[in-house]
């Protein structure tokens, strides 16, 4: 089971949002990452919320989520389906057509095709919006598609770039976790948005007293996009020694890419990564995330972030030369050369990088300023003018 974000009254105390009749939406409920953690927010805000998704494995949740009793699509009834379910993607489309009770307020948290579901007459829907749909948009080539599975594959995207464009009609009012994935929602929907970046629980993510250890480290699931093999292969270049938490599709391969000194750990709890977060030497952060939850955790920590340099990393990380405390060291292009040079730089220039001043960055994407920001805009949203 998932930590549950420390409960504060004064936190989540009445105000006039809590009577609304709100629907939450969300992709797929497997495990806790950056979506679940703002969606975890909402359920703690409107405890008796109706939560659509297109599947939930119950026991992976928080509580606050867990308790809502998320309704699923008929992909649920599909025998092995949490091994296999990203491979249902074409017809995701069809599972998200719920028949939504009357409500005052839909709410979708989406990087896939939550934000697709149709509100009743009249009643708003907001989408938190990770993503426009990156499998179909903006990543198709980090996940390695070629020859006749690539042109078929290309067909059924463009497809669900179709539905995509013409579904973002069922949302009135969008919410971007970044900068860049604003411009992704001008760019696809032809939408305008708001800018409110996810919440970061910078009161359990917090400076540690073990001193720091000769390691670096990678947080992540094991997805194509991640490029976690860009990590692997510096550090064996480099003779570093590198501890990767985490699972996913991709195993296989990067455990065979891996050298002696690449050690694997599986996925663990909030607990261990924190440890791990406060001992190590650095996080590297190889891929591009549309915001990246994890390199704020890591600052928080006081722990640099060694980050390729687009995408949400450019919003959340300091580069190391710019003005004022630097967090981290930006790397220029997708390589095991340019993420070596960067380790190198980071070392030679340690003495840059002060823990306190990290971790006063990351409380500027703390829990209380997203709470804030979101349900402003909600009330904004539910009572114009």
């Amino acid at each position: 089971m998932a930590r549950d974000a420390p409960f504060s009254s004064q936190r989540y105390g009445m105000d006039d949002l809590d009577p609304l009749r709100v629907v939450l939406v969300h992709d797929w409920l497997t495990g806790m990452r950056g979506g679940e953690k703002v969606l975890e927010v909402f359920c703690r805000k409107w405890p008796n919320a109706s939560l659509y998704t297109l599947l939930h494995q119950k026991g992976k949740l928080s509580e606050p989520i867990e308790r809502l009793h998320p309704r699923t699509s008929f992909l649920q009834r599909f025998p092995g389906i949490f091994r296999w379910y990203r491979y249902t993607l074409p017809i995701m489309p069809w599972a998200v057509k719920w028949r939504i009770p009357d409500c005052d307020l839909v709410l979708s948290s989406s990087h896939c095709v939550a934000k697709g579901v149709k509100p009743p007459a009249g009643v708003p829907h907001v989408c938190y919006c990770h993503t426009p749909m990156r499998y179909a948009w903006h990543m198709r080539k980090s996940y390695g598609w070629r020859g006749v599975k690539g042109w078929l594959v290309d067909r059924m995207l463009g497809r669900l770039r179709d539905w995509d464009r013409r579904t973002a009609s069922h949302v009135t009012h969008f919410v971007a976790n970044s900068k860049i994935v604003q411009g992704r929602i001008q760019e696809c929907y032809g939408r305008s948005s708001v800018v409110i970046y996810p919440p970061v629980d910078t009161t359990y993510y917090t400076l540690g007293t073990a001193p720091r250890e000769d390691f670096y480290l990678i947080l992540s699931a094991f997805a194509p996009y991640k490029r976690l093999d860009l990590a692997i292969d510096a550090c064996n270049a480099l003779g570093k020694r590198l501890v990767v938490i985490g699972s996913g599709q991709d195993e296989g391969k990067l455990r065979e890419r891996a050298g002696p000194k690449i050690q694997f750990l599986g996925w663990q709890d909030n607990d261990v990564l924190r440890d791990h977060l406060r001992r190590c030497q650095a996080l590297l952060f190889p891929g591009e995330e549309d915001f990246g939850i994890v390199p704020v955790e890591a600052q928080a920590c006081g722990t640099p972030v060694i980050a390729f340099g687009q995408g949400g990393a450019t919003e959340t990380v300091l580069p190391l030369g710019a003005a004022g405390h630097p967090t981290g060291v930006w790397f220029a292009e997708q390589t095991a050369d340019s993420l070596i040079d960067a380790i190198r730089r980071f070392e030679s220039s340690r003495d840059a990088f002060d823990p306190a001043a990290l971790r006063r960055h990351a409380e500027t994407f703390r829990y209380e300023r997203f709470e804030q920001e979101m349900f402003d805009y909600i009330r904004s949203v539910i009572r114009p003018g």
